[in-house]
């Protein structure tokens, strides 16, 4: 309107696109050729970030415990902003190798005629402190409380002798004086009526750095069974470790002390019906954590009602339909592990064949269920005769608390969107490397305690008969 041309809009800058995910399956570190085998005792075993995502730590099947860091931490905000930005980022992360250590070695329980495997089970990081990072490690029975620090290179400068006052080249071997003092042969002071002064090196700190770990707390001998889950405590302070029938509560300071908090072992091991599958402490609230069992439930538990919590403040659990009920739905409902949203309010846990997704507020059924191999459903006595219907499978929710995912056969992994009308599912399928192949290893010698959950499935004769039946009637029925 007043004559002056008008500028040309000029366009946003397009975003770069973000480079699609190669998703590949790998056991172990490090490329290997074709044909090279793959050694059981470098098979992972155990993975877990810290909170902030910057640090990443693994245990194999050897005891050893092998530490990342991410290399662009810098050019990125926190993990949890960078869910919720509306923009593609342009690479991914990339994490560098830090250090490694091992964290644990093969032992033997000669009392109960016991081997005990070196194998990682699980890894938790704990509160950093002026730079140090420390973690806690667990196998079957022994848990191990690590840290680790940059540390300066000391190095020998030099002796503390003055060179002023050595030998001149030509001095007689023997002692010279010099003014009130003389000099023995090897360049030692020697005071009148004294003994020579000795010949200390001088170490100095240098500004090479390296990473030392150091085992600060060895926490063993409270567990009868097999530790299945470790958790911090928000406080800072303990943790938890619990087995199939038991729950213990330590403090980190303290290795030799532990206070029993949960347990289910009846007084007859025959009136056994239902064991710990997993436990894990409230993500704010030190006072509450939670635990799932063996029939499917979910257990809250406050620790500021009773020393021994047999009792449970809320109870989660899914009824069944009438008419529903089955041979395998017992056995399907098994929880095999739980974990609490970042947040703290919804509780995500995973059974045999769903995902569910529940709120600490409403103890009336999940808010969500997410079906991950409803097609094996046709297949459960199947999967029962060679023991897949046992496996276990981890599950976690994003920092946002927007998508769940969990893990599933033929190295599939599926991610759920969980948000308000949210039912997109994405299925990922990770790429074996075809020159990799596994070996068998020897079968180690029979264990005194075998799998509890398994010997509450199948303990007594009546149910194997039961199952037996089960078999024969639902085989006639599927039957052309």
């Amino acid at each position: 309107m007043n004559g002056a041309a008008a500028p040309e809009p000029t366009e946003a800058p397009a975003p770069s696109p973000q480079v699609p995910l190669d998703w590949r399956f790998s056991q172990v570190f490090g490329e290997r050729g074709a044909g090279e085998d793959v050694q059981d005792v470098d098979i992972i075993s155990a993975i877990e970030f810290n909170k902030s995502g910057h640090h990443l730590a693994t245990g194999d099947r050897g005891g050893r415990v092998v530490l990342f860091e991410r290399t662009d931490a810098k050019d990125h905000v926190s993990r949890k902003d960078a869910e919720k930005a509306d923009y593609s980022i342009s690479r991914h992360p990339e994490f560098r190798y830090k250090t490694e250590f091992q964290s644990h070695e093969p032992e033997f329980d000669y009392l109960k005629s016991l081997e005990i495997e070196e194998k990682i089970n699980k890894i938790k990081w704990c509160q950093e402190t002026n730079g140090a990072s420390f973690l806690l490690s667990t196998n079957d029975k022994t848990i191990k409380f690590w840290k680790v620090q940059e540390k300066k290179v000391k190095k020998i400068c030099e002796m503390n002798m003055n060179p002023s006052n050595a030998p001149a080249n030509g001095s007689p071997a023997g002692s010279t004086m010099c003014g009130s003092s003389a000099r023995t042969p090897n360049g030692g002071i020697l005071k009148p009526g004294g003994l020579p002064l000795l010949r200390l090196p001088v170490v100095v700190t240098s500004q090479e750095t390296s990473l030392a770990a150091n085992c600060r707390r060895v926490y063993a001998h409270a567990h009868d069974y097999h530790i299945n889950s470790i958790s911090n405590n928000s406080d800072g302070e303990t943790f938890i470790s619990a087995d199939d029938l038991r729950i213990n509560l330590w403090n980190l300071e303290i290795s030799n002390q532990s206070f029993n908090i949960v347990d289910v072992k009846p007084t007859n091991m025959e009136d056994l019906t239902e064991v710990i599958t997993s436990a894990e402490f409230h993500p704010s609230h030190c006072n509450t954590l939670a635990y799932s069992s063996s029939k499917g439930s979910i257990r809250l538990v406050d620790l500021r009602q009773s020393a021994l919590c047999d009792t449970h403040s809320k109870l989660f659990e899914q009824h069944e339909a009438p008419g529903s009920r089955s041979f395998f739905t017992e056995i399907i409902a098994s929880i095999s592990d739980i974990k609490f949203s970042m947040d703290g309010r919804h509780i995500l846990s995973r059974d045999y064949m769903t995902l569910k997704l529940w709120d600490v507020n409403m103890d009336s059924g999940p808010v969500a269920t997410f079906q991950v191999h409803e097609y094996l459903r046709p297949k459960l006595c199947d999967l029962y005769e060679n023991d897949s219907i046992f496996d276990k499978f981890e599950c976690c929710q994003s920092g946002d608390g927007l998508r769940v995912a969990t893990g599933s056969y033929s190295n599939i992994f599926r991610v759920f969107n969980c948000g308000a009308g949210g039912s997109e599912v994405t299925t990922l399928e990770a790429t074996r490397n075809p020159t990799r192949r596994q070996i068998q290893n020897p079968a180690r010698p029979a264990r005194s305690l075998g799998s509890l959950t398994r010997v509450v499935r199948r303990g007594s004769r009546e149910h194997r008969n039961r199952c037996e039946r089960e078999l024969l009637r639902l085989k006639h029925k599927t039957a052309p």
